[in-house]
Formats: structure tokens, sequence, C-alpha cells
């Protein structure tokens, strides 16, 4: 089992994310994952983390296709795998149409054939080949330096031609705000990328723990509130109409910011937040993995006070540290 951190572009707070890695990684934890959207540069804010921890490793969780070429996703990885001795893997996404188009200026169109030239030259690229497809009458070229490890590629998928090409393409699939219950089904598509995949499936996880059961609930909203109405119509689709909990999309959507959790949207929160007290860590957690996860990977809620989200990193810690003494 594999416990890991991550940050959303919610958090901008750079110095608490670099002091949380670095307690992550002293603390024995797998992994820490920097999301990229609209406010910080997931490799530079990683560049920092590789410079102040030693053992533990380094993704990016996701950056997106429509921001940066293949070339310049590869040169960014290698410069990421030396400066971090070897830790660092690249986890791209084809992100939101919101973020494609209003920020990046790039029309959100043909997502999964984007994903697959780019996971393709990237991984030509990082192997130290030429560029598969350069423009017309161009000649190819290659990266001048490549990294002494390989740098596992994960793609974070939620449709279902995007979870086969990971299951193709990809060593990591990286979910995130995916229904625990339907671990399976993803991984079942996986296979339907290349029968033989060993594709790991890598969960990312909002965490709604707090002191008591009012704090996690309130997380459970926050979480539920900002994806379903400001991250655009992928995850409002996907949990409504695939997964079957349209009761509790449509009840969350309506309910007013301060109201917290509806009781209509207690399943969907237990379906796909980690949610309850600090001393539920090591059961919520485990539900997962007996769920079919190979890694989970904890999204800590942004803006909550540094000492609470320690709370979190020691509690999945100690998780962590029992599960590899018990293996």
């Amino acid at each position: 089992m594999s416990v890991g951190i991550a940050f959303t572009p919610f958090e901008t707070r750079v110095d608490v994310m670099v002091r949380l890695a670095v307690q992550a990684d002293e603390l024995g934890l797998d992994r820490v994952s920097v999301a990229e959207g609209w406010t910080h540069d997931s490799t530079v804010v990683l560049a920092e983390m590789a410079t102040r921890t030693s053992r533990i490793g380094l993704a990016t969780s996701v950056a997106s296709v429509w921001g940066r070429s293949p070339a310049t996703l590869a040169l960014a990885a290698a410069g990421l795998q030396r400066l971090s001795g070897g830790r660092f893997s690249l986890g791209i996404g084809a992100g939101s149409p919101p973020l494609a188009e209003g920020l990046h200026g790039v029309e959100w169109e043909r997502p999964v054939a984007r994903l697959r030239r780019t996971l393709a030259d990237v991984r030509a690229l990082l192997g130290s080949e030429r560029l598969p497809d350069p423009a017309p009458g161009a000649r190819p070229l290659r990266l001048g330096v490549t990294p002494d490890a390989p740098v596992p590629l994960g793609l974070a998928a939620l449709a279902p031609a995007s979870i086969r090409l990971a299951g193709e393409l990809a060593d990591e699939w990286t979910p995130f705000l995916w229904a625990r219950s339907r671990i399976d089904d993803g991984k079942a598509l996986l296979h339907e990328g290349r029968a033989d995949t060993e594709t790991r499936a890598s969960v990312g996880v909002p965490v709604a723990l707090a002191k008591d059961e009012d704090g996690a609930r309130a997380l459970a909203a926050f979480w539920l509130k900002a994806y379903l109405t400001r991250m655009g119509p992928l995850y409002p689709r996907m949990l409504a109409g695939r997964f079957g909990m349209s009761a509790g999309v449509d009840a969350i959507v309506a309910a007013d910011d301060a109201a917290g959790l509806p009781a209509a949207a207690e399943e969907l929160a237990n379906e796909v937040t980690l949610m309850g007290t600090y001393a539920d860590t090591g059961d919520a957690i485990a539900e997962w993995i007996d769920a079919g996860a190979d890694d989970v990977t904890l999204v800590l809620p942004p803006g909550v006070p540094e000492a609470d989200l320690y709370q979190v990193v020691f509690a999945a810690a100690c998780v962590a540290s029992k599960a590899g003494a018990v293996s």
C-alpha cells in the first residue's frame, strides 16, 4: 500500500505546502503531488520541495496538456528527475474546458487525441528518441539531456476512452473525485486499453477529516460544492450520470454555501471523499484499498490551518507505517 498527500490549485500557500511536504518526507509517506490550474506553476513548487526533501516521491497532479507542449513537459520532467535524484513522476490530464479555453486560450476539442499524442511524444522524448510528429517539413529533434532514471507517466482520466488510454500508455491511472465503489469499473477499462496492463490505480481522494463529525461534514460539503459548481460540467456529469448519484449532486448544487452537507448528499460524500474524524483515518484509507485502489493520495483541503493539515499527514503516516510493518 502506498499513501501520499496532494494539493489542489485552490491551495495557494506555497510555504505551507513545502513545510507539509517536508513533514511527509520525514514521517515516511510515499508521495506528495501538486496540481496545476490557475494559481502556481506546479513544476516550480515541486522544484522547491525537491531541494527540501530527500526520499519522498514528487509528482504533478496534473499538468495540463493544453498549457504545455510535449517538449516543455519532457524538459520539465527531465529537470525535476535530475533535481530530485530520481523521485519524480509526471502526471498529465486534459483538465477542463474553463481552464483550457479561459486561461490557456486553447479550444478544448478532441481531448483523448490530445492526450494520446502528448503521452506518446513525452515518452519518446524522455526515452532519447526524436519527436514522433514534428511540424510538416521540420526535422524531428530529441532532447539534448535525458534523465538517468525513467520518469513514470500518470494520466488523470475520468471518461471511459481516456481511462482505456491510461491502460494502454500510462504507468498510473490517477483519477480524482472517483466513486470508491466504482474503482473496479475503472480498472476494467484499463484492461480494455491493454489486456496485460500494469497501470496502477493511484486514486486521489479529497480529505474531509476533522476533529469531530461536524467539521468533517463541513469539509465534505466544501469539496463537493467547489467541484460541482466551479470546475465545469465534467464532475457533475460523471457523478450524476455515470455513477447514478444525481440526488446528491442536485442537493449540493442547490444548497447554500454555509448550509453544510445536505442529508441527500450523504451517500455521495461517503463515496468520493475521505470523511470522518482523525481517529477514523486508518479505517477510511483501508476502505479505499479494499475497494481496489493500488495507491491512495490524500488531497488536502485548501485554506485549512496548517496545524490541522499536519494532523492529517501524521495520521496518514501512522497508517502507512502500520501497513508496512504488517506487510
